[in-house]
């Protein structure tokens, strides 16, 4: 679909920011950034509005920022707080999306930078209506666009032991996968597993033990929410996209919340460095082939300020590269 444009009056970013979640890394997102007044972004989770806010705030009348959402209740936010700036694009949809929404807006190898800030955002997490929190009781539902997709009760209630289990390890890295599978099937034959808190009672009823600092269903829980939103495919799918996109000395600026994402990220940036390895007996690199990607500095993480005022920082890295020239 077309993106559509919002129109909004101006605002205050520090009003903004303390209505909202606080974004997070933001002053090191901007500085990775670097913007330029005329230049073009893109925004791949516009969340309530925090990353974006500020890169609006640095762009002149031609810059022009391209936000991705597949939240309805995020597009609302936009569609008000927003209404009357020109300068913003609101996209319906997936940032696995990318290449055909910037094909749109004809701006293929001219976007000056990219963020992608994956995972459930603050509100979303805040709200035990949407399902995503062990920490609040509501229907368990954990899909980011609740209007698209089977929920996470839908999918407990039909998959078979083993499939939870392959969710549980491969997304959640949950040692005790198979234990909590068959007590969910067991479960759901005498009632429904049907909100969050009696999804959390039941996993940490069959653990054998409790992790120091850490609920036992923590695991469980991010492992459904990945499959059922397909974040990691998506994150696979957009990068690609995404180096396509830059314009040169364009820069992408990826942060991630937990380990699958941010190896998923460092290795391509790596091989975007790097090249395809060859076998050891074919050292030299095919003629023509270039760089597409080069890291900029190390991973970056939240000091011990941001994470007293934000927690949900702490887990926070955030990786960054260049087009090159």
């Amino acid at each position: 679909m077309l993106p559509t444009r919002w129109r909004h009056s101006r605002y205050s970013l520090s009003a903004l920011n303390n209505e909202l979640h606080h974004p997070v890394l933001l002053d090191r997102v901007l500085e990775a950034l670097q913007i330029k007044h005329d230049g073009l972004y893109v925004d791949g989770t516009f969340g309530r509005g925090g990353h974006a806010a500020a890169i609006l705030e640095r762009l002149g009348a031609q810059g022009q920022l391209l936000a991705f959402d597949k939240d309805p209740d995020a597009l609302a936010f936009a569609a008000d707080r927003f209404r009357n700036e020109p300068r913003l694009i609101m996209h319906q949809g997936s940032f696995g999306n990318l290449g055909s929404a910037l094909s749109e807006l004809g701006w293929q190898g001219k976007v000056n930078g990219i963020l992608l800030d994956l995972g459930v955002s603050s509100p979303q997490l805040d709200d035990a209506g949407r399902g995503f929190s062990f920490l609040r009781d509501g229907p368990l539902d954990m899909r980011m666009n609740p209007q698209a997709g089977p929920s996470a009760a839908d999918w407990l209630a039909s998959a078979s032991a083993g499939e939870i289990a392959d969710v549980l390890w491969t997304y959640g890295e949950e040692r005790h996968s198979r234990r909590i599978a068959r007590a969910i099937v067991e479960q759901r034959t005498r009632a429904p597993i049907a909100t969050t808190a009696q999804l959390a009672r039941l996993v940490a009823s069959v653990l054998p033990g409790r992790e120091a600092g850490k609920h036992p269903a923590t695991r469980s829980f991010q492992a459904i929410r990945i499959f059922i939103n397909r974040e990691l495919e998506e994150l696979e799918a957009v990068l690609p996209q995404a180096v396509e996109a830059l314009a040169p000395g364009g820069r992408l600026a990826v942060i991630s919340f937990h380990s699958l994402e941010d190896r998923i990220v460092k290795r391509f940036i790596r091989d975007q460095q790097r090249g395809p390895q060859l076998p050891p007996d074919l050292p030299v690199m095919a003629p023509g082939w270039e760089p597409r990607l080069k890291a900029v500095g190390k991973a970056q993480r939240a000091d011990r300020d941001e994470v007293r005022a934000n927690p949900r920082a702490r887990s926070a890295v955030l990786r960054v590269a260049e087009r090159p020239q």
